[in-house]
């Protein structure tokens, strides 16, 4: 086992605990953020493989990623601001 395969596991582990707060968050703005944090997990993840594997594609997919990431928590942000809880 290599350093970039336990880092990958405490990632996932790190994106597991997380989704603890999507599933039991008591409001919405709690599961926003949990799904916000696993994203996160999910772009170091990618981070990590592109690095073990040395590849760049999966960096450019890694970036594209948390682009799309970050427009999809801004917009459901303010669809809930705007909207009312769902």
């Amino acid at each position: 086992m290599n350093f970039y395969t336990i880092v990958i596991i405490a990632l996932v582990a790190a994106a597991v605990g997380s989704l603890a707060r999507v599933i039991a968050g008591p409001t919405i703005w709690d599961r926003l953020l949990g799904l916000n944090v696993v994203s996160s997990k999910v772009i170091m993840v990618v981070i990590v493989f592109a690095l073990m594997l040395d590849t760049g594609y999966l960096l450019d997919m890694a970036i594209i990623y948390a682009l799309l990431g970050y427009l999809g928590g801004v917009l459901t942000a303010r669809f809930i601001e705007r909207r009312g809880n769902l």
